[in-house]
């Protein structure tokens, strides 16, 4: 099996945002293509992995095949949100720039 990784940001775009302690990060592939790649590679498993040193809690990926997109919610994301969080990005805005960077494992092999 041959194995490569691309960035995230190479096939999509994304935004986030938050709502008290919980984030969200939407992320839209660049074309269909992408989509289904992200599709079967872009997982919770994944996501949760790159978010774990944040120390966040369940990450849920809902997806939109229609825009080819999808939202990640990530619970206990903020350090107890806006309001309660003594962390630079109390809202969650610099999430979508900083998953972008994740990498991607694509496996090259065909069916």
């Amino acid at each position: 099996m041959k194995v490569r990784t691309v960035r995230l940001g190479d096939l999509a775009h994304a935004r986030s945002g938050d709502k008290g302690d919980r984030a969200n990060i939407g992320v839209v592939a660049r074309d269909r293509a992408s989509y289904e790649l992200l599709r079967r590679f872009l997982t919770v498993e994944v996501a949760a992995k790159f978010l774990e040193p944040m120390g966040v809690g369940d990450v849920k990926r809902y997806e939109l095949p229609g825009i080819h997109a999808f939202n990640f919610v990530i619970e206990k994301a903020l350090a107890g949100g806006a309001g309660g969080s003594t962390r630079l990005d109390t809202q969650g805005k610099a999430l979508a720039s900083a998953f972008l960077e994740l990498s991607i494992p694509i496996d090259d092999t065909r069916d």
